[in-house]
């Protein structure tokens, strides 16, 4: 009989996996891919040496010069061809659309992918589909300021047009405070990934109410919901995500509403296959979206819903990008418990860490999973404005919402800093 060769495992191009996006390395490795990564690895664009195992090609191109990584991604598709492209990180999510699109391979359109990254575009595509948005108005200097005051009124939102992370994101009561934020979002644009903040913003409505996030994927047309998922947030006028759950106690009749809006985000964008992060608040009008990011959720979010429903949405977001059936590929696991949460840990007023105690003890809780600290002894404390105050985060399993509540206070009493 003739030997007929195994077939060749398929490839899957990562850029720049950060975050959340280095578990989609251990995710190929899971399902049999061999994996390519294109980092700048310089600067804030290094891949943990750690994740280096998990990699099968590592080609170093400057992640953010679209003709450097066409030509880059054309020479490895020449040699071996590659089946995805995802992105590791919020910011290059355009990017690898247009690779796969380039490539010829399954990827969101590219035109999705420039709206979920452009917030003001993001929000005149789904008003002209009379989808609720807030108020909004864009600015691009401080000419732009009093139009946008007199079309969004007070209190607002200031936010950078193409921001993550809460980054240069504050509430804004009056025309002085506006003038004042915005002049600080322009003169100290935030480098992320070496990618400078234009001066573009967002002034816009301040939506009064509960802010949740939705999780899911989109497979064959299909929009899944996963997870709507509570945040904790930290006092305003900034917006800190100091902790998530999953799952949020919900009235039916809301938890329908909220996932019914979703749906009809992702489905107006486009989003075509993966999974998708949507934030958004519950008004008095119904629920209203914040943002949405046809990505893989940070924050541990992802890691919350796999242990809480057993979906695993980074071999979700594998399989969809490389041609395979995302549920097929690999099934729902047994959830670990009803609820899972992360707490961010902060040390308010502390401007450098001295000494850091209890996290061992925190560890060998049974219901916790993980512990980790970002910043050690010595280490200056960020002003509590972003996520970047954020110290480190212990991730638990919990049986109700009352058992979720306990812990997270003996988890956020049980780690001390001086």
């Amino acid at each position: 009989m003739p030997h007929t060769p195994p077939a060749a495992p398929r490839r899957l191009l990562v850029i720049e996996p950060m975050s959340s996006g280095l578990t989609l390395l251990g995710a190929a490795r899971d399902l049999g891919l061999e994996t390519v990564v294109f980092s700048h690895d310089a600067a804030d664009r290094v891949v943990p040496a750690a994740a280096r195992d998990e990699i099968d090609t590592f080609v170093v191109v400057d992640t953010n010069d679209p003709d450097a990584l066409a030509q880059a991604a054309a020479r490895v598709h020449a040699r071996t061809p590659l089946d995805g492209v995802v992105s590791g990180s919020e910011f290059y999510v355009d990017a690898a659309a247009r690779l796969a699109h380039l490539l010829g391979l399954p990827g969101q359109p590219v035109e999705t992918a420039e709206a979920v990254r452009d917030k003001t575009l993001m929000r005149a595509v789904l008003a002209k589909a009379g989808l609720r948005v807030p108020r909004y108005a864009e600015v691009a200097g401080a000419d732009d300021l009093d139009a946008a005051a007199r079309a969004v009124g007070f209190p607002c939102v200031l936010k950078p047009a193409a921001g993550s992370g809460s980054i240069q994101v504050s509430r804004v009561e009056d025309r002085a405070g506006l003038e004042s934020a915005y002049r600080v979002l322009a003169d100290h644009a935030d480098f992320v990934f070496d990618q400078p903040e234009d001066g573009r913003a967002l002034v816009e409505q301040y939506l009064v109410g509960p802010e949740f996030s939705v999780e899911g994927y989109v497979d064959r047309g299909r929009v899944t919901i996963v997870s709507v998922t509570r945040k904790l947030l930290g006092a305003e006028p900034y917006f800190v995500e100091l902790g998530h759950v999953v799952r949020a106690d919900l009235a039916p009749e809301v938890r329908d509403a909220i996932e019914e809006y979703t749906s009809a985000v992702v489905t107006c964008l486009g989003v075509a296959l993966g999974p998708f992060h949507a934030e958004l608040r519950l008004t008095d009008e119904g629920p209203v979206l914040i943002e949405v990011g046809a990505r893989l959720a940070g924050d541990r979010i992802a890691e919350l819903i796999h242990l809480a429903t057993g979906v695993s949405l980074r071999h979700v977001m594998v399989a969809s990008h490389v041609g395979l059936d995302p549920e097929a590929a690999w099934p729902r696991a047994r959830p670990v418990a009803p609820y899972a949460a992360v707490h961010f840990f902060t040390a308010p007023g502390l401007t450098t860490l001295g000494r850091i105690d209890g996290v061992d003890a925190l560890a060998r809780h049974p219901r916790v999973t993980e512990v980790r600290m970002y910043l050690g002894p010595g280490d200056d404390v960020p002003e509590a404005r972003d996520l970047r105050c954020r110290l480190g985060h212990v991730v638990f399993t919990a049986d109700s919402a009352e058992h979720e509540a306990e812990l997270r206070a003996l988890a956020a009493s049980a780690v001390r800093f001086s």
